[in-house]
């Protein structure tokens, strides 16, 4: 196949342009649950993408090359994160902002811009082991099977993270009035 420079593409780019543009976004958010900096995130991709690349006669044979791609990328976050260097935090809450359809007023639109800011801080601020349950089971649709195997960890280990994640995070919102002030005048 050629390209826009008159160059050839071989299958192999191809399958793997492909498999960046289908999951490199949510692959970058999943990054920056861990690593709260978008930059960190782009690299940690960048270097998942690239692994698999190299690895690609051995990724073709999997069953799930997408539970594949999640593992490597929450492994190498994990090593970014264990690394003495990646001291810095930034947080940066436009992982969670979502654009509907019909359009709010300007005040309701504030009111949820805010409600989803609110909401981002509280899920990152969750301790790991429950963030990532939560971030892959609601934001990225994983199956408690899929987030098993991306984590490595039991099925039944996945659903107890995701229930005390979810009681955590209730108890969360209740300490930061985030149900009150939600839910006031709707």
């Amino acid at each position: 196949m050629l390209d826009k420079s008159g160059g050839h593409h071989s299958e192999e780019e191809i399958w793997l342009s492909g498999l960046m543009d289908k999951l490199g976004e949510r692959l970058t958010k999943l990054s920056f649950s861990y690593l709260k900096d978008w930059g960190r995130a782009q690299e940690v991709v960048q270097d998942v993408f690239f692994i698999c690349y190299k690895k690609r006669h051995q990724v073709l044979e999997l069953d799930s090359i997408e539970s594949w791609l999640y593992r490597v990328t929450v492994n190498r976050c994990k090593d970014v994160l264990r690394t003495s260097w990646f001291k810095k935090v930034t947080v940066n809450n436009d992982l969670f902002h979502y654009q509907k359809t019909d359009q709010p007023s300007p005040e309701i639109a504030s009111i949820t811009k805010s409600d989803h800011e609110k909401l981002a801080q509280l899920v990152l601020a969750l301790p790991i082991k429950y963030k990532e349950v939560i971030l892959l089971f609601y934001y990225d649709d994983l199956s408690i099977e899929e987030i098993s195997y991306v984590l490595r960890s039991n099925s039944n280990t996945v659903k107890t993270r995701l229930k005390r994640g979810r009681e955590s995070l209730l108890k969360n919102m209740e300490r930061s009035d985030f149900l009150e002030r939600s839910y006031d005048g709707y």
